[in-house]
């Protein structure tokens, strides 16, 4: 779609749920729209029925970690309209302590969509009718996916010949964990590595 037919389903939505859409905005060819939390079940409800909507499709759920926000999690909506031809991203900026509504009852995809996002960031939704972890092991501690979950885990995973079973124990690293700078080796560091003092001695 263009952007002036972006900007009409855009209008329309806005017109139509005023209490909903806090503001919207057209980016390469795509119609972001931020929603209020507290009206998201109606608001897909709506994208869903109304004709000139007729959101049919949910394609996707997920959420961004934003540690430093207030309201730490961005949770993001992607629908299609197969009879419209168009596409709508809804995005909803959620509080640590903040339950979300589960829009199962109208996309009953969103059954795992939800619990992917439940599993990865901890982001509990009301009215979900089985939210439990769905990557992850029943036991598993934390959400990967959040920024402050260390990029080794708590626990690693292996199988006990011994005990003749799958076993959980305390990440026990053979080594120091590297820090990557991602630098290239032909510009060099701009700090000193172990062993460059060696060859200033040699200058000398």
């Amino acid at each position: 779609m263009n952007d002036d037919a972006l900007t009409d389903l855009a209008t329309h939505i806005e017109t139509k749920r005023p209490d909903c859409i806090l503001g919207w905005g057209i980016a390469n060819g795509e119609l972001t729209m931020e929603v209020a939390p507290a009206n998201i079940a109606g608001l897909v409800e709506f994208l869903k029925s109304d004709p000139t909507c007729k959101f049919s499709t949910l394609v996707d759920i997920t959420a961004v970690d934003w540690p430093e926000r207030p309201r730490r999690f961005e949770m993001v909506y992607h629908f299609l309209s197969m009879y419209q031809n168009h596409r709508v991203r809804l995005k909803m900026a959620v509080r640590e302590d903040e339950m979300v509504a589960s829009i199962t009852g109208t996309h009953p995809s969103a059954d795992w969509f939800e619990r992917e996002v439940f599993d990865m960031f901890g982001i509990l939704f009301t009215g979900h009718p089985d939210l439990r972890r769905i990557l992850t092991d029943y036991g598993f501690r934390g959400h990967p996916l959040r920024k402050d979950f260390p990029t080794t885990g708590y626990t690693e995973v292996r199988y006990d010949d011994t005990l003749k079973r799958v076993v959980y124990e305390p990440v026990n690293l053979v080594q120091e964990y590297r820090q990557f700078d991602f630098m290239s080796p032909w510009e060099g560091a701009e700090y000193i590595l172990p062993g460059d003092e060696k060859g200033e001695e040699a200058k000398k």
